[in-house]
């Protein structure tokens, strides 16, 4: 008892991202510049949205909270490891590793429940447009911006309470970049079986309904999208859908890997590589997919150019 004791006020080692690569280094400097591309797109996404008034509308509003989201989900892990990696300390409080993993799933499934709602706006949208704007009014975006982080606070007390209170019998190394469940449940000495049931559980509720609920709306959206009789409204709302469900693609697929499958199914270097796939890569590649396929977005960026050149910040 009083080693067990023992191992729940005892910090935790993160031995970090591949440990055993051989040039991991190079890895982790491509890592920072995706940081920073990550942090200068979804700013420049969410000032663009805040400065054009054409921009001002529930779909976009709700683009920028996750632009908010994916800033701070990288922001939650990367910068962390940028600092055991450059000053070579590698260990991390229990405090710490707590509300890291507390952010982190807070985050995460509040991003899966406002990508569901996201699905629903476009779905009023294009197969109601009519009522649009009666049916997704200002006070209903706060209501879905609300929603999303109250389930994204209440699926992270679960986990992050049961997770930090795993008694840890023997190695205190996290084979990870950041406090993670599956890898912290790894390291206990205690028989997780009955809780991966409940984790599993869980990923139906925030993964595979939402992902449903998702693929049923642009379902419908497809099928009204073909008895329109403008090109150019048909062309601009499949590039708005295409654009969300590659984001929930990229974003949903990883999750099903890493929280429905038994951790004894995968290698701790195949739930990193996920874990940067879901991290790192998805919210840097958001703000592109989004501005890039998006015309509106384009224009705003084009106006916003025009008004203040570069030319006019060099002098």
């Amino acid at each position: 008892m009083e080693e067990e004791n023992k191992t729940l006020t005892t910090d935790f080692t993160l031995l970090g991202l591949f440990p055993n690569m051989k040039y991991v280094s190079i890895l982790i400097y491509i890592i920072i510049l995706i940081y920073l591309v990550t942090v200068i797109g979804n700013f420049i996404l969410l000032l663009l949205i805040w400065m054009d008034l054409r921009l001002h509308t529930p779909m976009y509003f709700l683009l920028s909270q996750l632009s908010l989201i994916d800033l701070a989900l990288i922001s939650s892990t990367v910068p962390k490891m940028m600092v055991n990696f450059f000053s070579g300390r590698k260990d991390i409080t229990i405090v710490a590793c707590g509300t890291q993993m507390f952010f982190f799933f807070t985050l995460g499934g509040a991003e899966c429940i406002l990508l569901t709602l996201m699905a629903y706006d476009r779905y009023v949208a294009v197969c109601n447009p009519l009522r649009y704007a009666v049916i997704i009014n200002h006070e209903i975006c706060l209501q879905m911006v609300i929603v999303s982080w109250t389930g994204g606070i209440l699926v992270s007390t679960v986990h992050t309470s049961y997770t930090m209170n795993l008694p840890i019998c023997g190695s205190r190394e996290i084979h990870h970049f950041f406090c993670e469940m599956p890898a912290i449940m790894k390291i206990s000495c205690k028989d997780t079986s009955t809780y991966e049931v409940v984790v599993f559980v869980m990923g139906i509720a925030f993964i595979i309904i939402p992902f449903g609920f998702i693929m049923s709306s642009y379902t419908f959206i497809f099928l009204t999208v073909l008895h329109m009789k403008s090109p150019q409204g048909r062309n601009k709302a499949l590039a708005t859908c295409s654009s969300h469900l590659t984001v929930v693609s990229f974003y949903l697929g990883p999750c099903v890997y890493m929280y429905m499958t038994p951790g004894s199914s995968h290698s701790p270097d195949q739930e990193q590589a996920v874990s940067v796939f879901c991290t790192v890569l998805t919210p840097m590649l958001n703000p592109l997919i989004y501005s890039l396929r998006n015309k509106d977005v384009v224009g705003a960026f084009q106006k916003v150019l025009r008004k203040h050149p570069v030319s006019k910040w060099k002098t």
